[in-house]
């Protein structure tokens, strides 16, 4: 099974693609589209995606649902199949990923990508329930949401802390007057350190995500840390999809360096909406030298955002206190599922596993409350 198309409204037409190499050659065609669509993530483009299939995807799992207006893609839904714990269709990028979403055009005015896009969807949806985990509020899937006409219920997610795409001065602008002098401070010492920050070329970018890793791992040494992250799997995908990324101005790597050697290194991911420092790794010499890890990432990162249009700096996912010293504004991800009506009970049996879930997460939480230190 490779690609099979459907005519639909007019001058439009949907595509449901389960070939590999078809998703391959998609990128130029897909990448205009990304640039087109204003809420997409950097975790919708084509690179990422792409190889987050070749390292996580299971063959013949593949579902891109495209739309198409004349030759130029307008729309498009990457999604896997999955059957366990139910039939279900859900986004390509998996836990490694913050966000999912489709890709529609903003020059939809008049809606008829998405409905097109919907429809085809629907179609998916005949024998499994439609996942959407993940999705930034404003997310092009809403406009799915909205024209749905099936069971479909939106609950939350994770949640995200944002700050506004500022230049560092006037983050530290944002705090109280004693965090400020000494957010100012920190920064003062990292000058006095003489940590030098570099912005790596693309032809150093596989090498420098190597040593990112390493770093990490060391950093990590002894305390808990998200496993994913010590995966070859994981580190084929970072490696593969960062570099054509950062050469299409969709992330970018710096490296921090302390008498020359490279004490740590930032990934970056870039879109229209927003900017999230995705990865980093540190040596613990760092803070040996009280150089403030933190504070060092953010002025990086806010040098990606300063100057732009971009919405927002994200901190992506995560509730970490140190984040909190910001100021930042927490967004709630949305999780979109949708059913037809004979997928109606798979919708239900979902929303029962998510509240269940949700109960064990709060008493989990009240349990840590109350114990004792």
């Amino acid at each position: 099974m490779t690609t099979t198309a459907y005519p639909t409204l007019a001058a439009y037409s949907t595509e449901l693609v389960t070939d590999e190499r078809a998703f391959a050659e998609l990128g130029p065609a897909w990448g205009r589209l990304y640039r087109r669509c204003s809420t997409a993530t950097p975790f919708q483009s084509h690179a990422w995606l792409h190889s987050w299939w070749r390292s996580y995807g299971v063959p013949g799992r593949l579902r891109l649902v495209l739309v198409r207006h004349g030759s130029d893609l307008v729309g498009a839904a990457p999604l896997m199949l999955v059957r366990r714990p139910l039939p279900t269709l859900v986004p390509l990028g998996g836990a490694i990923s913050d966000y999912a979403d489709v890709l529609l055009a903003d020059a939809d005015d008049d809606g008829r990508a998405a409905g097109a896009l919907t429809g085809e969807l629907a179609q998916a949806a005949r024998t499994a329930l439609i996942d959407f985990r993940e999705v930034r509020p404003g997310g092009a899937v809403e406009r799915v949401y909205d024209r749905w006409h099936g069971p479909c219920r939106k609950v939350p997610d994770s949640l995200c802390l944002e700050l506004p795409a500022v230049s560092m001065e006037e983050l530290v602008g944002r705090l109280a007057s004693n965090k400020a002098q000494r957010v100012r401070a920190k920064l003062r010492k990292l000058g006095t350190l003489g940590v030098r920050r570099d912005t790596v070329a693309p032809d150093g970018v596989d090498a420098a995500l190597h040593r990112l890793l390493e770093l990490h791992r060391l950093q990590w040494q002894g305390r808990k840390v998200t496993t994913e992250h010590l995966h070859p799997r994981f580190q084929e995908h970072l490696v593969r999809s960062v570099g054509p990324m950062v050469r299409s101005g969709d992330a970018v790597v710096t490296e921090f360096r302390l008498d020359d050697e490279v004490v740590a290194v930032d990934l970056t991911l870039l879109s229209p909406s927003l900017a999230g420092g995705y990865l980093y790794g540190a040596h613990p010499r760092l803070r040996e030298r009280k150089a403030d890890v933190a504070v060092m990432l953010l002025d990086a990162c806010a040098q990606h955002t300063g100057a732009s249009e971009r919405g927002a700096l994200s901190l992506l996912r995560g509730n970490e206190p140190y984040k909190h010293h910001w100021r930042p504004r927490p967004v709630v991800n949305q999780r979109l599922l949708l059913a037809r009506r004979r997928t109606a009970p798979l919708l239900t049996a979902a929303l029962c596993d998510a509240a269940a879930r949700q109960r064990v997460k709060e008493v989990r939480h009240r349990w840590k409350e109350r114990r004792p230190d």
